[in-house]
């Protein structure tokens, strides 16, 4: 009767954990949709032009999703190795492991050992919460077990190693592999395996940036459990055990430019993508990170520049201060300079597709995230006069074109009141006449002014308008660059001269891909806006504006630029825009306020150093980029009073009698 009793008890005490399995079972429905139609938040990468990372961009966990067929089986192995050797076997519960821990368990008093299998991991971390209750462990067995029904071996292990946390902000193994060591799952040796499966045990604890050594010992436990098991023989075993991996210990985001990160996050926003930082997107930009870097540096280098000046200056009025102080010249008053809103930016281009090469919104993206590169709108002043000799040239006019440089009143009327304006040159002086080549080379207002009133206003703002040019006004003031543009709008202007007569719309995308499908390619778009020699004879006057005219400082020796200076009034802003025969860079300097600048500090003077910087460093990166603009056909050279001067079909040279017998002489 006793033998009865107890066989009939310990049958119960069998029976009781599966009638308790099979009561919760039934009752409730259990809803596994979430892992058996998995879709995890995956980070979008971005990637300069060579394939170098930009960075990363996620929402709340930084994941990279690896297929099975991704994963090195190798790994499987370790992981199965250290965290549940039976599970090719059980049905998503390993009870005789159950039963080992707890037995364990009594023995020792408390919790020494887990019998967790990898499916009862999974669905803990994604389908339940970490309360300690007896209903949370059903749940758990329960979901194990209709989790293997629903799904292969091969796609829970997928889940496993793409859902799990493998410390330092990183889910999922493939993320993992290349925040701890740069590497591909391809490419990953058994010894940085063994540390990346041995981490979902206790992240924290032995994370490799964090605790080294305790990572490699348990990574050593998993590499002899390998061994113990015969999966893998001697020599690689004592192998795994002697290496030290080399270990990264980067940012999440690895953000390298911000700048062009911010600005893809923008333009992803106008385009209406609200996942970008879910979607898993790979995105291929033109960017070259080096250039970024040396358009960073350049920016840098003007503005300490500009501020020793300052400092320079300031000292100079402070050692007048002190003189009329001792004389008792209480007139003096020591001029106050702002420096404190003084920024810049930057934006390159290839002239011949429009991809933007570097993109600098700030001198300090970590004083000022504002990109005054793309959405910082400021008059670019003289810069903006090529766009006017281009119109003359395409009309006509050569550089041997004489124009009138004198002073002259103009009256006009605004709200109601009788107004005028005696526009001057920034030199305060007349040359009477001068050839457009020298007008433009040393960027004369008046001489302007008056080649726009003999071209004439209607029409020259009707030919401006093929350049897209945004907000051009209507009046005189035109001559002087007084609408408002980013640095990036003037440099897709200026394509239309450093591209042979094509204007070139930017584009820093190249092309985005999401689950291995490309979802979009740059479509490059161009307008025409003259014949290539017209934008060629516009071009050697600008390759002069840098040789000997208010653009010297921005000459780089061993490599032909061209370019314009830009000055707006009171020196409130300062530009340089201009190209190599490949390569187009805009800079702009300006205070943040709108205030003046230090009254030296003009487009030459602040923006052409840094112009010339980025292309000195442009040619060590690149010494085989084209140095000299080539001759379209149809160019027609003549030396003018000792001076090569530029015609065509178009732009007709002057007859013999003008000139003096000069040399002709038709170039191909």
């Amino acid at each position: 009767m006793i033998k009865k009793i107890f066989i009939t008890l310990f049958v119960v005490g069998l029976l009781s954990p599966l009638l308790i399995l099979a009561y919760f079972y039934l009752k409730y429905d259990y809803d596994i949709s979430e892992l058996v139609d998995y879709n995890p938040d995956q980070t979008s990468q971005i990637y300069d032009k060579n394939g170098e990372k930009i960075a990363n961009i996620f929402a709340k966990q930084h994941r990279y999703y690896a297929p099975f067929e991704e994963i090195p089986p190798r790994v499987i192995e370790a992981l199965v190795a250290i965290e549940d050797t039976t599970f090719f076997e059980h049905s998503g519960v390993n009870f005789d492991a159950i039963f080992r821990a707890i037995i364990k368990d009594i023995k020792a008093g408390k919790m020494v050992e887990g019998a967790s299998t990898i499916t009862q991991q999974l669905v803990k971390n994604r389908l339940l919460t970490r309360e300690k209750k007896l209903s949370r462990k059903i749940k758990e067995l329960i979901y194990s077990f209709k989790l293997e029904q629903a799904l292969t071996k091969e796609e829970i292990l997928e889940r496993y190693l793409n859902e799990i946390y493998f410390g330092h902000g990183y889910y999922g193994i493939k993320t993992a592999a290349d925040g701890y060591f740069h590497k591909k799952l391809a490419d990953l040796t058994l010894k940085e395996m063994a540390i990346l499966v041995g981490l979902p045990k206790a992240p924290s604890t032995y994370a490799p940036t964090r605790n080294y050594e305790i990572s490699l010992g348990r990574a050593n436990r998993v590499v002899t459990r390998m061994h113990k098991l015969g999966w893998i023989d001697d020599t690689t075993f004592e192998k795994a055990l002697a290496e030290r991996p080399v270990v990264y210990n980067d940012t999440l985001t690895q953000n390298r430019a911000p700048f062009v990160v911010d600005e893809i996050v923008r333009r992803f926003k106008k385009m209406g993508v609200d996942d970008l930082k879910t979607g898993g997107y790979t995105i291929h930009t033109t960017i070259d990170l080096q250039l970024q870097r040396v358009g960073r540096e350049a920016l840098h280098y003007a503005y300490e520049k500009a501020l020793k000046r300052v400092e320079k200056y300031k000292q100079k009025e402070e050692k007048k201060a002190q003189k009329a102080l001792l004389e008792g010249d209480e007139s003096f008053v020591m001029q106050d300079v702002n420096v404190s809103q003084l920024n810049g930016a930057l934006v390159s281009l290839d002239s011949k597709t429009g991809d933007v090469l570097a993109l600098v919104g700030s001198v300090d993206y970590k004083k000022s995230s504002y990109n005054r590169a793309t959405q910082g709108k400021r008059q670019p002043g003289s810069a903006f006069k090529p766009f006017i000799y281009q119109v003359a040239i395409d009309l006509g006019y050569s550089g041997a074109t004489q124009l009138v440089d004198i002073a002259k009143t103009y009256e006009y009327e605004k709200d109601g009141e009788e107004l005028k304006w005696r526009p001057k040159n920034y030199e305060k002086n007349y040359k009477g006449l001068i050839t457009l080549r020298e007008a433009l080379i040393h960027s004369r207002n008046l001489a302007t002014i008056n080649l726009v009133n003999d071209i004439g206003l209607p029409l020259l703002v009707k030919e401006l308008q093929k350049f897209h040019i945004k907000n051009i006004p209507h009046d005189l003031s035109i001559s002087l660059g007084t609408m408002s543009m980013s640095p990036l709008e003037l440099a897709q202007y200026y394509t239309a001269f450093s591209n042979y007569g094509v204007e070139m719309v930017p584009h820093i995308i190249a092309s985005v891909e999401q689950g291995g499908n490309v979802i979009y390619e740059k479509q490059e778009q161009s307008y025409y806006i003259t014949q290539p020699t017209q934008s060629f004879i516009l071009t050697t006057i600008l390759r002069d504006v840098v040789r000997r005219g208010t653009g010297r400082r921005a000459g780089v020796r061993g490599i032909e630029l061209a370019g314009k200076t830009g000055t707006t009034n009171n020196n409130i802003d300062a530009w340089f825009a201009g190209y190599s025969p490949t390569i187009e860079t805009v800079v702009w300097f300006g205070n943040d306020d709108n205030t003046p600048m230090y009254h030296k500090e003009t487009g030459g003077r602040v923006a052409g150093p840094a112009f010339a910087y980025y292309f000195r460093n442009l040619l060590k990166l690149y010494p085989q980029v084209k140095r000299k603009f080539d001759v379209p056909e149809g160019i027609i050279t003549i030396d003018i009073d000792g001076r090569k001067e530029y015609f065509s079909e178009i732009s007709k040279p002057p007859r013999s009698e003008e000139v003096g017998d000069p040399q002709e002489q038709l170039l191909f």
